[in-house]
């Protein structure tokens, strides 16, 4: 059994700052790329930032050079801090992960998401 724990939404005023994180928790042997996505309404679900088990990272173009991704291999944790924030940036972000359990092979795994609203 896997979890992916989200934690550090919450509403903001255009050109502020939040920071994201999520735990993965349970039997987990391995954890290669960890990423955010986030879902605005009426919209479909869109990568905003990844990275490598080894610290390669990639972003949205929408994203770059506002928002910045992190991750603690010790920990088991992805974090996501997002500077200059703007309304357009207003969506559910989820936690997603590629997991190999003791049992199986990698698996993607999504945490329950957690809710950004940026106020203009």
């Amino acid at each position: 059994q896997v979890q992916l724990v989200e934690s550090g939404g919450g509403l903001v005023q255009a050109g502020g700052s939040l920071r994201l994180s999520c735990a993965a928790s349970g039997s987990i042997a391995s954890i290669g790329t960890m990423g955010w996505y986030r879902q605005a309404p009426g919209k479909q679900r869109e990568l905003v930032a990844d990275i490598t088990r080894g610290g390669s990272t990639n972003y949205a173009d929408s994203v770059k050079g506002r928002f910045t991704i992190s991750r603690d291999n010790a920990r088991n944790t992805v974090h996501l801090q997002m500077n200059s924030l703007k309304p357009e940036d207003t969506a559910v972000y989820y936690c997603n992960a590629l997991i190999r359990t003791y049992a199986s092979v990698y698996s993607d795994y999504w945490g329950q998401g957690t809710q950004v609203t940026v106020s203009s």
